[in-house]
């Protein structure tokens, strides 16, 4: 997971919705540790001003899989790279199409950028 350029880590629920209120956009993304479930992470997505938070889990035979709207076949993933790239596409389950990645290399580089101002 710490190669995905969009791991933020455990940076928690409050801190990934205030990331990605700084971008704006919607369509913007980020993947951060759960807060509630140990081992899980979460997809966070934003739409019309509300994050949308998708639990991604890795099962017992390697495969990643996300929670997504109710009635949406489960897909499973040997990559997580294959999960995020399936929903940068319309209709996947969720609340819209990952469009702009909020990475956290890119995050770093703008919070030091503050810092020396």
């Amino acid at each position: 997971m710490e190669k995905l350029n969009v791991y933020h880590g455990p940076i928690g629920k409050e801190e990934g919705e205030r990331r990605l209120a700084q971008d704006g956009r919607d369509g913007c993304y980020l993947v951060r540790n759960s807060d509630s479930v140990p081992g899980v992470f979460c997809l966070c997505v934003l739409c019309k001003g509300y994050v949308y938070t998708y639990r991604l889990h890795k099962d017992d035979t390697g495969t990643w899989a996300a929670e997504t709207t109710p009635g949406v076949q489960k897909r499973c993933f040997r990559q997580i790279k294959n999960l995020i790239a399936t929903f940068q596409r319309p209709g996947q389950g969720i609340a819209m199409p990952l469009l702009y990645p909020v990475t956290a290399q890119r995050r770093a580089q703008t919070h030091r950028g503050t810092d020396s101002q």
